[in-house]
């Protein structure tokens, strides 16, 4: 709700070079920028930043984007966290746009509760760290279990003291909110009277994607049968248990780098792993995986891998819920700790190399694993082989992206192989349970004319079939000749074309006539919203879509600008006057870019009239036809003459 007078505030005060380089160390090329990828490894620097067109690209990895795109890929911020992030850095005072009661009565709670859990982060570490308390008790039985100071402080681990009410009265006589400090779970009332709810515990912080605490997880130190091991928030505006992975802003550069998310079932887990240097680890809290937790993985990487306890209860911990992985696209694997051991006393005990090599060499495929459990149980029991085959044909069912249609094969083909069965038989049964979720999607929202288009549908005779291929028309058919029409306008619109017009005039009125020839629908959005802006009066420019708020057009406007070589200050120097560069050739460049795409217009036109010469027709019909043949062939000749190159249809 960040009003648009704020947003151009802060986008005209951005420097990429400043930002970016906050993160990477770049080193001036020319009138680039470059410096190590941060989103790959890499030994030799491919990471370019251009100040000039306010992008950035890796010719390594292939990742570019704005300075805001970049916030959102390297730190995981959102949209509108990166803009607070820019505004904070800019000192740019942010203006809201107007909220209805209700929105604003929960905004300000979620503030005041960021601020309390502040504040407790803060007491509670100070205690470990300072308190005699907290030295002898907290900080010591974290020091026996291998940890030391500089993960705490990583982690901002704490502890509580262990009288009735220490940080109630420093709580409340920091004049916080008794109804706030309720709702946090930090203190409960006893009596009209506040009291601490974590005393005597060591305390986790659980943190959101930009670095805020949200919650706490309280391990209990002293062995007592009826207290509860730990103690969790309660859910509240901050904290939804369904949607948090702890560890996750610790661990969200490594996720990225390694391109594959470790997780594990506990706090200490993650800590211990990222203690020996393994750091693309997150847990789950010891719950069964959330919708909500897959999707916040997959925003980091499709490759999972779940490392458990090797007794029973860790292997049915670790299969809870995994069909949803499969159903939004991870690749999931599995690795079970022997010894009856956990991943935190595994670690500590082989060491961090060897931990490495164990996962990279144990890790199981989740279906096949699944399956060889299930039979496993099934023993010889006729019935209960049977449960097992229509078991494993609805998991394999989940997978349901076109992209994953070959790993969905595969699937039918190994699984018919352990299971000893016909892999025609699995197959169709496959696509019985295919056929039946989508039945269930059209009964539930029979409004919907989508209701089955999230996965892949079956035909009319049951063989399975991936969806329609509009998506992959964006990949081809003379990609670039559209996206150097679009480069021409967003480059030189506002530039002069002739005496009365700008360049915006002349493509935006040959457009009109080349639009149907874009099958790139983000590209014609993109020409449209231009257009939409210009007739208003406004002056759109690269600016404009770079910085827009959908992240699809602002990644689709850097792609189509791209870090091209640049003319550098040196040659400049020398050769200005003498020599022709690109920017002054802008007549030249977007002359030559119509060209083309009146040249295919042209050949639709040919290929539709020479169609048309094929069909019986009368003698002054079948003349117009020929006379409109020759007609095209002269503007063809003469647009490749004006081009100066031959064309080979």
């Amino acid at each position: 709700m960040i009003s648009q007078q704020t947003i151009q505030q802060i986008l005209s005060r951005i420097d990429i070079i400043e930002i970016v380089g906050g993160f990477v160390k770049l080193k001036r090329r020319g009138t680039n920028y470059l410096g190590l990828c941060p989103f790959h490894n890499e030994k030799s620097p491919s990471f370019t930043v251009s100040p000039a067109k306010e992008i950035y690209k890796c010719f390594g990895c292939g990742r570019s984007g704005n300075t805001i795109s970049f916030l959102m890929e390297h730190e995981k911020y959102s949209y509108v966290e990166a803009l607070r992030w820019l505004a904070a850095r800019y000192n740019v005072e942010i203006e809201e746009k107007e909220l209805s009661p209700e929105a604003r009565e929960q905004q300000q709670v979620a503030d005041s509760l960021f601020i309390i859990n502040a504040f407790a982060q803060k007491f509670f570490s100070e205690t470990l760290f300072t308190t005699e308390e907290g030295q002898d008790i907290g900080l010591s039985y974290l020091k026996e279990r291998g940890f030391n100071e500089e993960i705490m402080r990583r982690f901002q681990l704490g502890y509580c003291p262990d009288g009735r009410d220490v940080f109630a009265r420093a709580a409340l006589a920091a004049q916080y909110n008794p109804e706030y400090l309720l709702k946090t779970g930090l203190v409960v009332q006893r009596e009209e009277k506040m009291i601490d709810n974590y005393r005597g515990r060591i305390i986790f912080p659980i943190h959101n994607q930009t670095g805020k605490v949200i919650g706490f997880g309280a391990r209990i130190i002293r062995s007592n049968d009826r207290a509860p091991k730990y103690i969790n928030t309660p859910e509240n505006e901050l904290y939804v248990k369904s949607k948090i992975l702890y560890g996750s802003y610790q661990a969200r550069q490594a996720i990225d780098k390694a391109d594959e998310c470790l997780l594990v079932e506990g706090y200490t887990d993650v800590i211990s792993l990222h203690q020996a240097g393994i750091e693309n680890v997150v847990a789950s809290g010891g719950t069964s995986l959330t919708i909500d937790q897959l999707r916040l993985i997959r925003k980091y990487t499709h490759h999972l891998t779940i490392i458990y306890d090797g007794d029973s209860a860790g292997v049915k911990a670790a299969l809870r819920g995994l069909d949803m992985a499969l159903e939004e696209g991870l690749d999931v694997k599995l690795v079970l700790i022997p010894d009856k051991e956990d991943p935190d006393s595994y670690v500590r005990r082989i060491g961090a190399t060897a931990f490495r090599e164990f996962i990279a060499a144990n890790k199981k495929d989740f279906v096949l694993f699944q399956l060889e459990v299930a039979l496993k149980d099934a023993a010889n029991d006729s019935n209960k082989k049977a449960a097992v085959v229509n078991q494993v044909a609805e998991t394999i069912a989940r997978i349901n992206k076109a992209e994953d249609f070959t790993r969905q094969q595969d699937y039918i083909r190994q699984s018919a192989e352990i299971l000893h069965i016909e892999e025609s038989g699995l197959h169709t049964l496959v696509n019985k349970y295919i056929r039946e979720r989508i039945a269930k999607l059209e009964n539930k929202a029979a409004a919907s004319a989508n209701a089955g288009a999230d996965g892949i549908a079956p035909d009319e005779t049951g063989s399975l079939i991936p969806p329609d291929e509009d998506s992959i028309n964006l990949l081809f058919r003379h990609e670039q000749n559209e996206r150097g029409m679009i480069r021409v306008l967003l480059e030189y619109g506002l530039r002069t074309w002739d005496d009365e017009t700008l360049v915006a005039d002349y493509v935006l009125a040959e457009s009109a006539e080349l639009a149907d020839l874009i099958d790139n629908k983000r590209l014609l959005t993109i020409l449209h919203l231009f257009k939409n802006w210009y007739q208003q009066g406004l002056e759109p420019t690269s600016k404009s879509f770079l910085y827009h708020e959908d992240q699809e057009l602002s990644t689709l406007a850097v792609s189509v600008l791209d870090v091209h070589l640049e003319i550098s200050p040196n040659w400049k120097e020398h050769y200005e006057g003498k020599i022709a560069t690109p920017d002054d050739l802008y007549k030249e460049d977007v002359d030559s870019t119509m060209r083309y795409l009146k040249l295919r217009k042209i050949y639709r036109l040919m290929e539709e009239n020479q169609a048309d010469l094929g069909k019986p027709h009368t003698d002054e019909e079948m003349m117009v036809l020929l006379q409109t043949h020759k007609h095209l062939k002269e503007m063809e000749i003469a647009l490749i003459q004006g081009l100066g190159t031959v064309i080979f249809k």
